[in-house]
């Protein structure tokens, strides 16, 4: 679960806030419209200044934001996109559309707004701290650490520096150095004690350090901040497991299976701690439940790699110049598995290539709906759409 960062209490990127001040009378109206709840009155007022104003770039930023928070992703996106079009150089542009394409998933997306957003104001800590999100999701830890000691530095000792010391326990948790990690969470839960994520991570880096006692103190806070949260309910539920409250443990481990129903950790806790407590006939029932999502992850990697085999296949064939055995292959892997962007991608340039151009169009549209983020696609149905043209085919609307 992604924790909600802790200076995130106004729906807006801070970066926004600093332009109410300055913001032209209409701006302002919005402004004191949201303050006061009235979202819906707010992004009628920016609609209307933006068709009579298209080039306010600040209007646009707000009203991408108000969208992204609405999770209407298309129209935020565009947007922030011609807020960031009109002001190149802004780093509070390019730092809002990297907001909006992280709440939508959209990490590759997001990524090179926030490089941009830091490379041209380097003190823009929310910047900095998004960056390092997204580089940490990536897997790439040392890269993130000087963009934290950087937001570290200007926020200074204040609540806005809980996050950016929640993630430098990441990355320290990474490295296996539960004691540092343990340091920078105890910074976060000081700045913000309402950090309920903060307090299940410092739970499970006291638990690294053997530190019993400390840990369920930890998840307890964390449980009492959180209850929805199935991995503090988990954690908490294997923590009083092990340290022998069996009948307590059972309560916050059904509390995790009811909130991810998938976790086989959680399951496999609660089983254990079911038959400890007496209760063999509803262990077994959970057992069964276990080895059922065992069984449907196993079928899915088997589906997952008969999907490759035979995307590979089609590439194969593809290059051998045999372009309807490979749409056959192409389309056989997208029947397993549907979700890939891919392998639908593949099967919609095969078809192109056959001047199938309706359908070959519309799986490339299925595939950008999947991976709306991604340029190089959007480019290719672009691409795709010209040449239709060219050919004179009448293509349905989408």
């Amino acid at each position: 679960m992604k924790p909600v960062r802790p200076w995130a209490h106004f729906f807006l990127p801070i970066a926004c806030a600093g332009l109410a001040m300055a913001q032209p009378p209409s701006v302002e109206t919005a402004w004191q419209l949201i303050a006061q709840g009235k979202r819906d009155q707010a992004v009628t007022l920016l609609g209307g200044l933006i068709r009579a104003e298209p080039r306010n770039p600040d209007a646009r930023l707000l009203l991408g934001s108000i969208l992204m928070e609405a999770g209407k992703r298309d129209e935020s996106i565009a947007q922030l996109r011609e807020a960031v079009r009109l002001l190149p150089n802004s780093a509070e542009a390019h730092n809002a559309l990297g907001e909006a394409y992280s709440a939508f998933g959209e990490m590759k997306s997001a990524r090179p707004e926030f490089e941009r957003a830091v490379e041209l104001d380097p003190r823009h800590a929310q910047a900095q701290v998004n960056l390092a999100d997204v580089l940490l999701q990536q897997g790439e830890a040392q890269r993130a650490v000087p963009h934290l000691e950087q937001a570290i530095r200007i926020i200074g000792r204040k609540p806005d520096a809980a996050y950016a010391h929640y993630l430098r326990a990441k990355a320290y948790s990474g490295d296996r150095d539960a004691a540092k990690a343990t340091a920078e969470l105890q910074l976060a839960i000081d700045l913000r004690p309402d950090f309920a994520e903060a307090w299940s991570d410092l739970g499970d880096a006291r638990k690294s350090l053997a530190d019993g006692e400390g840990a369920l103190s930890a998840f307890h806070r964390a449980v009492t901040l959180s209850p929805q949260d199935p991995v503090a309910q988990y954690r908490l539920g294997s923590q009083l497991l092990d340290s022998g409250a069996v009948h307590e443990a059972v309560e916050h481990l059904e509390a995790a299976v009811r909130l991810d129903a998938k976790s086989q950790s959680a399951l496999n806790a609660l089983q254990r701690a079911l038959r400890q407590d007496g209760q063999p006939e509803e262990a077994a029932r959970v057992a069964r439940r276990l080895a059922e999502l065992l069984r449907e992850r196993d079928r899915a990697d088997q589906r997952q790699v008969a999907a490759f085999e035979m995307n590979n296949r089609g590439a194969e064939l593809e290059k051998a110049g045999d372009l309807r055995g490979a749409a056959e292959k192409y389309r056989a892997a997208l029947e397993l598995l549907p979700e890939h962007v891919g392998i639908r991608t593949n099967l919609a340039v095969a078809l192109l290539k056959l001047g199938n151009w309706e359908e070959g169009i519309f799986q490339m549209r299925q595939a950008l709906r999947q991976d709306p983020g991604n340029t190089k696609l959007r480019k290719a149905l672009d691409d795709a759409l010209a040449q239709a043209k060219a050919h004179g085919v009448t293509l349905p609307k989408p």
